[in-house]
């Protein structure tokens, strides 16, 4: 069976044109506008104590890619709520599979003013297995935490995101 190595271009070939189409008939891109960077990295994150307001912090300002040397122009701070449910149940009655969700409540506050100029709600639901053996059922829970704060976090971010783009058009 021969191979043509039209084939091997195609695809590269493919992706240019569509990118060249959509640009041709308005689309652009979420990010585009630097206005949209700039304001990401010039929102300040206050995160409530414990693990998982910590994780989801840590998660926000890399994804917002806080700008150090910028004065911030809004404050994000947030409430979290974390339920653990039992999901699987073992013949001997013990659970060995758990439903985490997190829920977080967020407000997006003007720096200068205090006043909320956007808020909403980000949660994720993320399941895991419980292990018969302390340390891996800590583990296992630690890392639905771990996948639930990233999450919340891209969910913020995103609608922060639309937010400020739609800010920049008008």
């Amino acid at each position: 069976m021969k191979r043509f190595p039209l084939l091997k271009i195609f695809p590269a070939a493919l992706i240019a044109a569509s990118a060249v189409a959509l640009a041709g008939c308005g689309f652009t891109p979420l990010y585009g506008p630097q206005v949209v960077t700039k304001g990401l990295g010039a929102i300040e994150v206050v995160a409530p104590e414990g693990r998982s307001g910590y994780l989801v912090r840590e998660q926000l300002d890399d994804a917002l890619a806080r700008d150090v040397n910028v004065l911030p122009s809004h404050k994000l701070v947030f409430t979290l709520k974390e339920m653990r449910y039992a999901r699987g149940v073992r013949v001997d009655n013990v659970a060995n599979r758990y439903e985490l969700n997190l829920t977080a409540y967020w407000q997006l506050l003007d720096a200068k003013t205090g006043l909320t100029v956007r808020a909403g709600t980000a949660n994720a639901a993320v399941t895991y297995d419980s292990a018969d053996q302390p340390y891996a059922a800590i583990a296992a829970q630690q890392d639905g935490q771990e996948r639930a704060a990233t999450e919340v976090a891209r969910k913020i971010q995103l609608d922060l995101a639309v937010w400020l783009a739609g800010k920049a058009k008008a």
